[in-house]
């Protein structure tokens, strides 16, 4: 409820697409998943506050006990026969006089032993509701965290081509945490400062209108003043996320480049260029901290000003007689319990501002429309032969005005071997991208078997691909997993089989670890040439219809070349192959080779009908022979001459 009541100022805000406290909200709704959990929680902090709200009450009789006992004892001293008239003006029946001026400490006695009773209670229940809620919360944040998993994963290739790492990274751990800390403590204290507040306001009423009245005109005021806190500070904490965002990206991209930077010497740069981002984000922390810094002194002004009023009305109630120095303490105590939630509400206030925050920043990601995604009523793809079509098919990239890929099409057969050449920006990856469906068409179709790839679930279509990109990514584990990633319940002959034809097994039987050898964060123990020839042997493993390879052997030298391209060759023997190459010399034997051009198919044919049919690849093709064969120097100025068309 009390979310609620600072959510309500900024609903027509939210509405306009600002801030507002709907993502908050929404991840509040988690907790149903739990109610369990929350409804012990809650229950367990009602019981809670009920043991600390009868504690005034219980100080109040130790006081007025005390006092009384202190009359008595005056009284005693009086002669018996002004008795009487004493115990008339005091209000006491000879009974009352008795008790107090002859066993003074009894009621005190029993007024601490039922303090210790509720201090006993307060505790085991704030312990049991403290863990319930945290609990809770880190039960909500465990489904943040799968849940963004599960989504960045799902999402296609064009997200990840618009978005950074680092700021993917910052909202699956940074901002999930700041959401769990509301949600696992901040929820909890606004709803027993909530709570606490509206009961002490009641029993006050009842136990003195005309002080109560004095305090209640300054609840208002702190409120409407928190409100306005919540909503500055909500974009000022969003911004310190995206500048969080921005430093982590930064650091990530140095930690993974930071081969490339020290080769370039670019430490003093970077530093720099850290530096920067680190004094943006000190610069927003620093403003979001003067903001609350005006807030609390400015509540405990209103507070002690509502102090000092009823301090001096107070006062003049326990001069007149008409308030007791018991029933004055126990008013001041529940006093207490009005300010002190006042006092906790800007620390929920700034809790509750950065996980609205950073809530947001969570369901952006979770409500992103996956671009690439099953569509209602995809089948399975069965087993396929391996026959791809191509039909009229135009791809852009981000729905840009220039396509990539302009009009293709084309038939391949089943077991045929299909080389892709062009220079770079020719279109070759977004072509080979389109039939395991990282991107979809932006018109025409793409076939398997008769099937549109946009009909069939992407797990079973992509389970018969198997892909060696051009920029090999290994995972941290041992050379086995990573060769087993398709497959994990992949034999260990299969394993080396794959090995094998990927001409990958006597390196790997090198090492003392053999393929229990660990590679590394993304491969960074192995040389290019081992770290391709294991992503090779990773696809094979898949035994699939369909074999796409991404300039497989780029990072391998001449020796290594000839003996994968051997293994490759008999391996592509009754699959539907897709080589994307460099070099002519690799390809020259396939079935077909598709030359591109800004997007287009300006030449298809075999090795011998493109050198007699098409200029541009008997153009490659020429270069290539001459940069082969020439000295180095005459190597470098034929590289020049034809690097429009051989890059």
């Amino acid at each position: 409820m009390t979310l609620q009541a600072f959510a309500n100022p900024h609903r027509s805000s939210s509405r306009r697409g600002g801030p507002g406290f709907k993502g908050l909200l929404r991840a509040i709704r988690y907790l149903g998943r739990y109610r369990r959990l929350a409804l012990g929680a809650y229950a367990f902090l009602v019981i809670g506050v009920a043991a600390q709200l009868a504690v005034p009450q219980v100080v109040q009789n130790i006081i007025d006990e005390t006092t009384n006992g202190l009359i008595a004892q005056q009284l005693a001293k009086v002669p018996s026969a002004m008795l009487p008239l004493a115990l008339e003006r005091v209000g006491w029946t000879q009974a009352q006089f008795e008790t107090y001026a002859t066993h003074p400490e009894r009621a005190i006695f029993w007024a601490i032993g039922f303090m210790l009773l509720l201090a006993i209670i307060r505790g085991t229940f704030a312990f049991s509701q403290t863990y319930l809620s945290e609990k809770a919360g880190q039960s909500v944040a465990f489904d943040f965290r799968n849940e963004l998993f599960a989504k960045i994963q799902r999402l296609s290739f064009s997200y990840h081509d618009r978005n950074r790492t680092g700021q993917l990274m910052i909202r699956a751990t940074d901002d999930v945490e700041k959401t769990r800390l509301f949600i696992g403590q901040g929820l909890v204290l606004a709803a027993q400062a909530f709570l606490l507040l509206t009961a002490t306001l009641i029993i006050l009423l009842f136990t003195n209108v005309r002080l109560t009245l004095i305090i209640l005109p300054v609840l208002p005021v702190a409120l409407l003043l928190f409100m306005g806190f919540g909503a500055i500070s909500q974009p000022l904490f969003a911004e310190s996320q995206r500048r969080l965002s921005r430093l982590n990206t930064i650091l990530q991209e140095n930690l993974a480049g930071i081969k490339v930077v020290k080769a370039f010497a670019r430490e003093p740069q970077e530093r720099e260029r850290f530096h920067q981002a680190a004094q943006d984000l000190m610069a927003q922390s620093i403003t979001i901290s003067r903001t609350f810094s005006f807030l609390f002194p400015l509540i405990f002004l209103i507070a002690n000003l509502g102090q000092a009023a009823i301090i001096y009305f107070g006062g003049r109630q326990i001069i007149g007689g008409t308030l007791t120095i018991g029933e004055w303490q126990k008013f001041s105590l529940y006093l207490v319990y009005v300010f002190f939630p006042l006092g906790q509400l800007g620390f929920i206030i700034s809790q509750m501002s950065q996980a609205a925050a950073s809530a947001d920043r969570i369901f952006e990601i979770l409500d992103t429309r996956n671009e690439v995604a099953d569509k209602p009523g995809a089948v399975p793809l069965p087993p396929i032969r391996g026959e791809v079509v191509f039909e009229n098919v135009t791809f852009r990239y981000f729905a840009s005005s220039e396509p990539v890929l302009d009009n293709v099409s084309f038939r391949v057969e089943p077991g045929q071997t299909v080389a892709i050449l062009g220079a770079t920006g020719s279109g070759k990856s977004p072509f080979i991208n389109l039939i395991p469906r990282f991107y979809d068409v932006s018109a025409g179709r793409v076939l398997i078997d008769g099937y549109d790839v946009r009909d069939v679930t992407l797990e079973s279509l992509r389970r018969q691909i198997g892909i060696v990109l051009q920029d090999t990514n290994l995972f941290s584990g041992t050379i086995r997993d990573n060769i087993a990633f398709g497959r994990p319940d992949a034999t260990e002959a299969e394993i080396i089989a794959a090995a094998k034809a990927a001409a990958a097994h006597d390196f790997i039987m090198s090492f003392p670890d053999g393929y229990d050898t660990l590679v590394g964060e993304r491969g960074a123990t192995l040389s290019g040439g081992q770290k391709q020839r294991i992503a090779i042997a990773r696809a094979l493993l898949l035994n699939p219809r369909i074999l796409i390879l991404d300039d497989s052997t780029s990072n391998v030298d001449m020796a290594t070349e000839y003996q994968i391209q051997k293994a490759l060759d008999n391996l592509m023997k009754g699959r539907t192959s897709f080589v994307i190459a460099q070099r002519i010399s690799t390809v020259r034997h396939a079935d077909r080779i598709i030359v591109l051009d800004k997007g287009r198919i300006v030449g298809m044919g075999t090795h011998a009908e493109l050198l007699e049919t098409n200029p541009i690849y008997a153009e490659i093709y020429n270069s290539q022979l001459v940069e082969d064969a020439a000295p180095p120097e005459q190597a470098a100025e034929a590289e020049m001459a034809f690097s429009p068309t051989t890059r």
